[in-house]
């Protein structure tokens, strides 16, 4: 019997791609109408060149175990404790401004003032557009009758406590938040799964993650011993990590869940 349902955060409750897609599209308009770039190609060359500076750093193993991606690195300020998230601290201001100096000199503009100033316009935008998805209340609504509903996030709780502060009708619905960067190791370490039922004191069996990601929230889940469902709203094809379901939008997970208990 399903008691409890684990659900990531980003791409799977908050629509975070089209958050960080429409702050590109907001802070390349600005460097358009200065000096006339492309908003589409400067956002593909910044993209490019911020996913190389940031495999570059002292502090990417620890960002591929936390599971921060260059995007967040992008507008986050990591003001968490450890030592490992003070690194980040230092070297996000710079990583921002690069990325966007960078980006602007391969297509033509050698002007560090303005990356710069990009580099800093990037947060401001990505903080005023945090989209949800269009069945995440009607889901979590319904299900929290029955069910005790759980976050696992990947990343910063500095940054992930943001996205809820930015979106603060999502923390009600969740007995408990956990954030990979509080815990140490990220999923799919089966770790973070397993502290996540001891907190709640249920069994692998008692509980079900839904998920946007097979490398992590459904890999993780799997490894815990805990039923995974594949949240999959783009018709993505299927790598060698198999979910026990599958499902195209969040209003399936109904059907899911009886299929269980019944």
């Amino acid at each position: 019997m399903i008691k409890a349902i684990f659900f990531d955060l980003d791409d799977t409750l908050l629509w975070d791609q089209k958050s960080v897609k429409e702050a590109f599209a907001a802070t390349c308009k600005v460097a358009e109408e200065r000096c006339g770039l492309d908003p589409d190609q400067l956002e593909e060359v910044v993209r490019e060149n911020a996913r190389e500076l940031y495999s570059s750093y002292e502090t990417f193993p620890f960002t591929q175990m936390i599971g921060i991606n260059p995007f967040e690195g992008l507008w986050g300020n990591f003001l968490d404790e450890t030592e490992d998230f003070k690194k980040m601290s230092e070297i996000v201001p710079e990583y921002r401004k690069n990325a966007w100096t960078l980006g602007l000199k391969q297509l033509g503009i050698d002007d560090p003032d303005l990356g710069s100033e990009l580099g800093e316009l990037f947060p401001q935008n990505r903080r005023k557009v945090p989209f949800v998805y269009d069945d995440t209340f009607e889901v979590l609504d319904t299900l929290k009758k029955d069910y005790r509903l759980v976050l696992i996030t990947n990343g910063s709780p500095d940054l992930q406590n943001t996205k809820l502060t930015i979106t603060p009708e999502l923390v009600p619905y969740f007995d408990q938040i956990i954030i990979s960067g509080g815990y140490g190791k990220g999923k799919p370490d089966k770790g973070i799964f397993e502290h996540t039922l001891s907190l709640t004191g249920l069994q692998a069996d008692e509980a079900i993650m839904v998920g946007d990601n097979l490398n992590t929230d459904i890999l993780g889940a799997n490894r815990a011993g805990i039923k995974s469902v594949w949240i999959n709203r783009e018709q993505k094809e299927r790598n060698e990590v198999v979910p026990s379901y599958e499902i195209q939008q969040l209003t399936d997970l109904y059907e899911v869940l009886d299929k269980i208990n019944n």
